[in-house]
């Protein structure tokens, strides 16, 4: 796949496509003709066309039973696409009122994103306490090992994420990944040693990797079209939630120092809630349909998207399925010519969402502020989880508006201008009188870039570009670097900083985001408003 292929959002692609037997009439009855769009105002800002349209919209408005339908066809696509990779399924119109909803199931899953973030901050809290209670608070390195488990499970979490997906299914991975959550935190609070506090750590790692593979795949197929970005990005938002959640829950530590202990345990709650909610979950009907699990698709699909919406999807999955027979792919065929290309997009985009040095801020943005002098470094880094959260949910409201690629463009320009603001309020001696304000603004706009689009977007835009046979496992490989990245940012950063000063790290963030928004100009396409099966035709276009 050639990288410039990829650059333009709306891609254009050769009008060969219509004349493919794979589609043939059978295609165009489903919708893959040409709309000609006009600009009339839709759920989430989108454009939608023809008089039926209008009328769903209508509904939407009066209501969130139009959540629960899938899109009508946006735009064809004319492109040359391999007929192994034609999978074509495209939201057919809708016929009537539907009624399914797919948001109590989001919900559901987004119990596995509120973990996520929970777990990573609840030990920054804690630390402290559990270190004095477990005899190790002048053991800095064991400190560290605590901390740093949690990233190493959470490595090999999200590779077994895409093979549980793959094999048993998305819902009984979620239930399956509930067990090492629970386990994880019932040994974490009750630890009395050092060895049982690592193995809890060890285990919630593996369940928040787990969750980081499969809360994305399973959103993005069974989210309708015209909303999978706003529901995608939900997931996001969630893991923010998570992180001021555990924030909030260490409070009481200053007057009860053995509430650490109450920190790690109540997390077992939602661990619990995640297993019985999915055990009333549909599956992802696309899974079912490759399966060959017919009878259960079908019901995925009455539940998700009405009774009435049953056949078209299903023939829409029928006429997809011609041509292709190959069963899921392994973790090989990832990084084949055939492959490789859009798997490496996965790969880069968490590469430059950890080295732009978010989680390096995030994590020592206490020490920073209180460097800068900043009198209550606590409360400065609290406005920075709430920024995150705020920042996250703008995002969510304006990814199916703006797009995604354009969102990616805006964060890591916002990023690189707040990290050289930040590397000048720590180099210019102009600005020291003011270092303490400055810090916390840049801090805080940075934070608010990364929540507006490096945050959300690769989570969300990961399972759409990836084909649907190598998507659990090229998901799981992409998350897989996410988390080697981020082990090793936070293992190094205060090296760096020592050896480097911090103003200079802060410019080396910046220029990292400065590449990142070339790269993204060259090698991102714009999925919003598109069947997950149109943007592989895309990409298998340029293959």
């Amino acid at each position: 796949m050639q990288a410039s292929a990829l650059v333009k959002s709306g891609v254009s692609c050769s009008s060969g496509f219509q004349n493919r037997k794979v589609l043939g009439e059978s295609g165009r009855r489903l919708g893959l003709r040409s709309l000609r769009m006009t600009e009339r105002s839709g759920c989430c800002g989108l454009s939608f066309g023809s008089e039926i349209m209008e009328t769903e919209m209508r509904r939407i408005r009066h209501g969130f039973d139009g959540i629960s339908r899938s899109s009508a066809k946006y735009k064809s696509l004319k492109t040359h696409a391999h007929d192994e990779d034609v999978e074509g399924v495209v939201p057919a119109k809708p016929t009537g009122k539907s009624s399914g909803t797919v948001l109590p199931f989001v919900g559901v899953a987004c119990l596995g994103a509120i973990l996520f973030g929970y777990h990573l901050g609840v030990v920054n809290g804690a630390l402290e306490y559990l270190s004095k209670d477990l005899g190790i608070l002048e053991n800095t390195v064991v400190q560290g090992w605590i901390v740093s488990t949690l990233l190493i499970g959470a490595t090999i979490g999200s590779f077994v994420g895409g093979t549980l997906a793959d094999k048993f299914g998305r819902t009984k991975s979620f239930q399956l990944d509930a067990i090492p959550l629970a386990v994880g935190a019932i040994l974490c609070a009750t630890a009395q040693s050092v060895q049982t506090m690592i193995i809890g750590r060890l285990l919630t790692g593996l369940g928040i990797g787990i969750s980081s593979a499969i809360v994305p795949l399973y959103i993005s197929e069974i989210s309708p079209t015209e909303i999978r970005g706003t529901l995608g990005s939900v997931n996001q938002l969630f893991i923010c939630v998570g992180i001021l959640t555990a924030l909030v829950a260490g409070l009481p530590l200053v007057r009860n120092p053995a509430w650490w202990r109450t920190m790690f345990g109540i997390s077992m709650v939602p661990s619990i809630l995640l297993a019985v909610g999915m055990a009333i979950s549909p599956e992802s009907p696309r899974w079912l349909y490759q399966q060959g699990k017919l009878p259960e698709a079908e019901r995925a699909i009455k539940t998700l998207y009405g009774k009435e919406r049953v056949a078209e999807v299903i023939q829409d999955f029928t006429a997809a399925s011609q041509g292709s027979v190959e069963p899921e792919a392994g973790w090989s065929d990832l990084f084949s010519s055939r492959y490789w290309k859009v798997v490496s997009i996965g790969a880069a985009l968490f590469l430059f969402q950890q080295l732009s040095g978010i989680n390096a801020v995030v994590y020592y943005s206490t020490s920073v502020f209180r460097s800068a002098g900043v009198a209550s470094d606590i409360a400065a880094s609290a406005l920075v989880a709430a920024a995150n959260v705020f920042g996250t949910t703008i995002a969510s409201s304006l990814m199916d508006r703006q797009g995604r690629k354009s969102l990616l463009t805006i964060s890591f320009c916002g990023m690189a201008a707040s990290m050289l603001l930040l590397s000048l309020t720590f180099s210019w001696s102009a600005l020291a009188p003011y270092s303490g304000t400055l810090a916390v603004l840049g801090t805080v706009l940075y934070v608010l870039s990364f929540s507006l689009g490096a945050g959300p977007v690769p989570g969300l835009l990961l399972p759409e570009i990836f084909a649907s046979r190598i998507r659990a496992k090229a998901v799981a490989l992409s998350l897989g670097t996410h988390w080697i990245s981020n082990f090793f940012i936070g293992l190094y950063f205060l090296s760096f900083v020592n050896k480097f000063g911090i103003s200079t790290v802060y410019f080396g963030f910046g220029f990292v985001c400065l590449l990142a928004v070339l790269y993204v100009a060259r090698n991102i396409v714009e999925t919003k408003g598109r069947s997950l099966e149109e943007i592989e035709k895309i990409l298998s276009a340029t293959a």
